[in-house]
């Protein structure tokens, strides 16, 4: 089970492996006040497709597309969180205000995806068919 909580939202006993997924450290979050297992920058947005979402510049729709770009150029980056999310409960942790609207919104979909794909028994997946323009 993969859920997506707020930095700010208490944690509880049902969230299992908590994993900052933001590229920067949540504002006014003091270091031992978050109850995370890992903070995982590498797998947050870039920091220009971050700015330009977050100045309105690009859409969510947009943002979505972009960062499934960027992830599926860096498998390293999220590889064990499927792992994770296969044995048990993940929770990604994030800051942003929308709680539709994020970037662990669109990670989780992503795991969720990659996680099925593995109980299928499949061979490492190829997205060039889900981005060929690349």
């Amino acid at each position: 089970m993969i859920q997506c909580k707020r930095a700010y939202e208490a944690a509880s006993a049902t969230d299992g492996v908590r994993i900052l997924v933001d590229r920067l450290w949540p504002r006014n979050c003091p270091k031992q006040a978050l109850v995370i297992d890992e903070w995982r920058p590498e797998v947050a947005p870039s920091h220009g497709l971050r700015k330009a979402f977050k100045a309105g510049s690009v859409s969510f729709e947009a943002f979505k597309v972009a960062y499934r770009k960027e992830l599926a150029a860096q498998p390293q980056s999220w590889w064990r969180l499927v792992d994770v999310a296969r044995d048990g409960a993940l929770t990604l942790v994030y800051a942003a205000r929308s709680v539709t609207e994020n970037n662990a919104v669109v990670l989780a979909e992503w795991l969720e995806d990659e996680v099925e794909k593995r109980a299928q028994g499949s061979s490492p997946v190829c997205y060039l068919a889900e981005f060929p323009e690349m």
